[in-house]
């Protein structure tokens, strides 16, 4: 079995409790990833890791290399990405410190390279991205979830934003509007070229908290008092999913 890729969020740049064996420098005809890619084991499975942000979580949302990250993950072998992304919560369910699984997105981004199939020596191919996610592995993350007892939010439309700031409160409006659970900066183009290349690709979004106008208070006193609640519950579901 190839190893699991994991992208992590900007409120994780490693693995509580993975082992790494080794780190490799992965050169792309699209540039450098993120970081090293750390290669090791996880609950005792193969996991190879990429810290979306880069080494101290120094990379803004936009300017991530998001088709090297993709192509040297693949260049190692992965077939199946895992997606951590840190997010707002909109809908209702969508509370502080639950993981979402979403089942679609909006992209609101602008600006950021979208496809590897940009014209240069290559036939233009248009592909299909409805679902977005890979459902098979979002059913197994959902299974993980109830083999483990931990409530999720299995559903949801992930609503992607440019970044780096945070939105505004009409923002947020327009997203609910739209139907959008979660609000994010990280998630495209990134879901997009995975399918490109044939990455079977999920998002588990932990909710560090409520986007502007939904809740109370500093949202970044919020996030800090949150995200460590919700790395915890997403490494039990880690651990029920590859055991799996």
């Amino acid at each position: 079995m190839s190893a699991l890729g994991i992208i992590g969020s900007s409120s994780m740049d490693d693995l509580p409790g993975f082992k790494q064996s080794r780190a490799s420098n992965e050169s792309t005809p699209y540039g450098d990833p993120s970081s090293r890619l750390a290669h090791g084991q996880l609950y005792g499975k193969p996991v190879i890791f990429l810290a979306r942000h880069g080494d101290g979580q120094s990379i803004a949302p936009h300017l991530i290399n998001y088709r090297a990250n993709l192509w040297a993950l693949q260049y190692a072998g992965v077939e199946r990405v895992l997606a951590v992304n840190a997010v707002g919560g909109i809908g209702e369910r969508c509370v502080s410190g639950s993981l979402v699984i979403p089942d679609d997105l909006i992209d609101y981004t602008h600006g950021r390279e979208q496809t590897f199939f940009d014209g240069a020596g290559q036939d233009l191919r248009h592909v299909e991205f409805s679902p977005p996610y890979d459902e098979e592995l979002r059913q197994r993350l959902c299974a993980a979830s109830s083999a483990a007892r931990i409530g999720i939010i299995p559903d949801g439309i992930h609503g992607v934003v440019q970044g780096p700031r945070l939105e505004t409160a009409a923002e947020i409006k327009r997203l609910k509007r739209d139907g959008c659970a979660i609000v994010g900066m990280t998630g495209m183009p990134e879901a997009v070229l995975a399918r490109e290349i044939g990455v079977a690709y999920a998002c588990c979004g932990i909710v560090v908290n409520q986007a502007a106008g939904i809740g109370s208070g500093s949202i970044h006193m919020e996030i800090e008092a949150t995200k460590a609640e919700g790395i915890a519950v997403f490494m039990q579901l880690l651990r029920q999913f590859l055991a799996g």
